[in-house]
């Protein structure tokens, strides 16, 4: 029985730090944040936008200052998109366009995402235009010299054949000459789904060298609408050179920017939860990058870099070429592009946690069965009974150690009476009754400390990968991401009201918590007051901290208590020992007797 007892409290202790924060930290902070964000917006729409310098010479230098000149950043997006010419954007995956004004990305949607589970909702919006409240962009640019005259930055314009259209198998070609005789050709191509491939060929007819750094920067005005969570990444993101990977938070580049040293090969980006964009400078180039916040004029999140300068002889040409990712962090696509452009840890976009050596591989497992049934929740399902039938050798372990503890209840009873007021007598008693029947005390605690990080890692699969959004069950769950919609309280959405989030209990938690209270009725009661309260009291706690959790944990947690109790039912069975669940049930119901005076 004290095995029994060690094994509920090493899962309570080691889930109530992941539930105490869910249920008594974010769920408060999510009313409040939206409201402040609400606010945030509502004022932005009157400050003023910081508009990047011509040339675009300060915005990649890590050392620099911010850029000048602004401009109110108050225009909707049709006024900003017709305020500069522009080439159409339209593949698969994607529609927008590029901005001839500094080609930059400023322009993009993703197809095959919507706002919500209603298909007729609008598509994902990735990058807005600078002059719009929202504005998120990519630019690519070069910082010059007197001598080599106006080179292409923020404010540039190019030139683009007449009808030019970029799509996943026509290319655009953009050109602009100085009048130091420099001529710039960019090429920019786009595969079927998010990966962008600038290719840049710098021709110099004039009379002298030309002295020029490239630059790249990831802009963006606003953080994510939805709160942050802990077991979440989003802010600034890179892999750069020997510093591997960094993860900057909004917070931590609002107080000072970021600064790693000088390196080779690599990203650098801006994620959120399902999104990201990124640039893959080119890796034979030493470069400095920079995860900075401006707070001048319109305030701005900045991930940038800048290359050491290049020059370029009188009647010689040289070649550059970028990388920028920006769509869904679909898993198959990212570590794709892992693969087939030799992207150092590109895979790390997608935040796998400390448990990456597990969450990858369930994952993994997932897609599998997700792949041949069609439905995620069926997948979880079957990953459930995957993983459960990996740790059937430890289980059994593990309840033939209860089974046995049980067994000896009569001895243990027996030397308790004999060294009522000697523990010390008592403990040594125990130890060698363990070591005659050949039980190990904590046998059973192996089990429950390996599958800790199974949960947590499962947890983080259903909650950050992509594939989860929106991703239906069966019934009313249209999204195994977001929490189960219904509530007891207006009886499951038969009376028309919405219930108080503290309130909410869907169909799933209930689920969940009759079959916790079944799991642990599989034993008796403690006979400590305090430990049966404990236990008597815990599946309701864990049904009202659950409700919040996305439904396919909710639904994960629900199948693995009923698998648990029919693996713990056989295993006992095996070992001769009786299955009180039925007997327990009863006594829960039965009239207790006063006591005789």
């Amino acid at each position: 029985m004290e095995n029994n007892r060690n094994y509920f409290i090493a899962i309570a202790l080691s889930v109530l730090i992941v539930l105490g924060w869910q249920f008594l930290y974010m769920n408060p902070r999510i009313e409040a944040q939206r409201k402040a964000q609400e606010a945030q917006k509502a004022q932005q729409q009157t400050e003023q936008v910081q508009q990047p310098a011509a040339g675009g010479e300060t915005p990649a230098q890590p050392s620099g200052t911010a850029p000048s000149g602004q401009a109110a950043a108050t225009a909707t997006l049709e006024q900003a998109l017709a305020k500069t010419p522009r080439v159409v954007i339209d593949t698969p995956a994607l529609s927008g366009s590029i901005n001839l004004a500094g080609a930059r990305l400023d322009d993009l949607k993703l197809k095959g995402y919507h706002e919500t589970v209603d298909d007729s909702s609008p598509i994902i919006t990735l990058f807005s235009p600078a002059e719009t409240k929202d504005g998120y962009f990519t630019e690519l640019g070069y910082i010059g010299s007197d001598a080599t005259g106006n080179v292409p930055g923020a404010s540039t314009l190019w030139t683009a054949p007449e009808g030019a259209k970029l799509t996943e198998k026509t290319p655009v070609t953009l050109s602009y000459t100085n009048d130091k005789g420099l001529t710039f050709t960019r090429t920019i191509s786009v595969d079927e789904r998010y990966m962008f491939t600038v290719a840049d060929k710098i021709s110099n007819a004039g009379q002298a060298p030309a002295s020029l750094s490239s630059y790249g920067r990831v802009t963006r005005y606003n953080k994510p609408t939805t709160p942050s969570v802990y077991v979440l990444h989003e802010g600034f993101i890179g892999v750069i050179g020997e510093d591997g990977l960094i993860e900057t938070k909004y917070s931590a580049a609002e107080k000072e920017a970021v600064m790693p040293a000088k390196s080779t090969g690599g990203w650098l980006g801006i994620t959120d939860k399902y999104w990201a964009a990124t640039i893959v400078p080119p890796q034979s180039a030493a470069y400095e990058a920079r995860f900075s916040h401006f707070a001048d004029g319109q305030p701005r999140y900045q991930a940038d870099y800048k290359d050491d300068a290049f020059t370029v002889a009188p009647g010689q040409s040289i070649e550059l070429k970028n990388l920028v990712f920006a769509g869904a962090k679909e898993v198959p696509v990212i570590d794709g592009y892992e693969a087939s452009y030799s992207i150092p840890k590109f895979d790390r976009l997608i935040d796998w946690g400390w448990f990456y050596f597990i969450t990858k591989p369930m994952f993994k497992l997932m897609d599998f069965f997700f792949r041949y049934f069609g439905n995620f929740g069926v997948a979880i399902l079957c990953t459930t009974i995957v993983v459960k039938a990996l740790f059937f050798p430890l289980a059994s372990k593990q309840y033939a150690s209860m089974a046995n503890m049980k067994r000896m209840q009569p001895k243990m009873e027996e030397l308790k009476a004999k060294f009522a007021d000697d523990r010390m007598g008592l403990q040594q008693a125990t130890m060698q009754l363990y070591k005659e029947e050949k039980i190990n005390p904590i046998a059973g605690c192996w089990p429950v400390a390996l599958q800790i990080p199974i949960f947590f890692s499962l947890y983080k699969v259903i909650y950050i990968t992509i594939e989860m959004r929106h991703a239906p069950f069966f019934g009313w769950i249209k999204d195994l991401s977001a929490p189960d919609p219904t509530t007891i309280v207006n009886l499951f959405g038969l009376l028309p009201f919405e219930a108080p989030t503290i309130l909410h209990l869907g169909v799933w938690p209930l689920i969940m918590g009759i079959t916790m209270f079944l799991q642990m009725r599989m034993n008796p009661t403690p006979p400590d007051p305090t430990q049966a309260m404990i236990f008597t009291w815990m599946p309701l706690v864990f049904m009202f901290m659950l409700a919040s959790f996305p439904a396919g944990l909710v639904i994960y947690w629900a199948w693995n208590n009923t698998l648990s109790v029919a693996q713990q039912s056989v295993i006992m069975k095996r070992h001769g020992v009786k299955v009180e669940l039925f007997d327990n049930l009863k006594g829960l119901f039965r009239r207790k007797t006063a006591p005789s005076k």
